[in-house]
């Protein structure tokens, strides 16, 4: 361990995610998050306090139990997790009082997600398939919900970008983003919250007040 302390960023970046990938896990419940980036997570939801959060994609649900812990200690807000397919969502996920979980496509479940959120705040986390079509789909959709100060946070633009053992989609969440911000001056790439090392880099993005 002590050898790693002296190597290159460019070596220890595959290894942090190899430990996400592998190993990675919230109450017993896997989750592939950057501890880093979900530490500003904590930040926004505090300071925010959310009626909703939206998180699209959530594989095993460990970062939707994690982010329904974050609404327990806060003592507000609700989760919607919203996947493709969500079987392997274990049931201490989905029984959780603030979780509501639905299957099915993000963009054409965005009425759906629209009707039960109405006019409430809301915080929305895109972590899905990261291609750059899909993406930015989501981001004309969703984007949306968010009112002045809010966030859409868009994970995984290290794809290609810093994170080259990591054959993601390109063009991808990054590009998106860069192409959404070009169109939505209503929205900016918050770099100032951004560990020096995310997985999210100009993904957490803000609406102006």
């Amino acid at each position: 361990m002590e050898d790693i302390l002296f190597s290159p960023l460019y070596q220890i970046i595959p290894m942090i995610q190899k430990r996400i990938i592998e190993k990675t896990s919230w109450f017993g419940v896997k989750v592939e998050k950057h501890p880093y980036d979900f530490w500003i997570y904590q930040e926004i939801l505090w300071e925010a306090k959310p009626d909703f959060v939206v998180e699209i994609g959530n594989y095993m649900g460990g970062s939707t139990l994690a982010l329904a812990h974050l609404c327990d200690l806060i003592g507000k807000g609700r989760v919607i997790g919203i996947d493709i397919n969500q079987k392997l969502i274990p049931d201490k996920v989905r029984k959780h009082p603030r979780i509501t979980l639905i299957e099915g496509d993000a963009t054409e479940l965005f009425p759906e997600v629209q009707k039960i959120v109405g006019d409430s705040h809301c915080i929305v986390i895109e972590d899905s398939s990261h291609t750059y079509e899909n993406t930015l789909k989501i981001l004309r959709s969703y984007s949306k919900l968010i009112k002045p100060g809010g966030y859409i946070i868009i994970e995984d633009g290290i794809c290609w970008h810093g994170l080259s053992a990591y054959y993601g989609p390109f063009p991808g969440p990054y590009e998106a983003v860069e192409t959404f911000l070009s169109e939505n001056p209503d929205f900016y790439a918050d770099r100032d919250i951004e560990f020096p090392i995310t997985w999210n880099p100009k993904g957490f993005l803000k609406r102006r007040k």
